[in-house]
């Protein structure tokens, strides 16, 4: 099953002293096992341009939609057997700890 993982900013980061796991490290790991299928990090927000329609009109704006201080900062398409896995590929990326990480199914179209 593959799954979206949006990479997030959080405004309340883990402050414990374990060491956070390299992400180069995950990476390796994850594209020799064929669950990361595709990933990156996106450009800084003030790069972002959100484009709507509304009453047939094209409104095309600077920066995201939601006015918030967590942001999408990146993204990995995972191929996991299900849930389960994905969590704990989701569990051991470094944004885990000063971030979030956000699964979602893909659905067939």
């Amino acid at each position: 099953m593959k799954y979206m993982m949006f990479v997030c900013s959080d405004t309340e980061p883990d402050t414990g002293t374990a060491d956070w796991p390299d992400i180069e490290v995950w990476v390796s790991e994850n594209d020799a096992r064929g669950r990361r299928l595709e990933g990156s990090k996106l450009a800084a927000v003030s790069a972002a341009t959100t484009v709507r329609v509304r009453n047939g009109e094209l409104l095309v704006s600077d920066g995201p939609f939601a006015e918030t201080k967590e942001v999408i900062v990146g993204f990995d398409l995972l191929e996991c057997a299900d849930l389960d896995e994905a969590i704990e590929v989701a569990r051991a990326h470094p944004m885990a700890w000063g971030g979030r990480l956000e699964l979602r199914p893909l659905v067939d179209l």
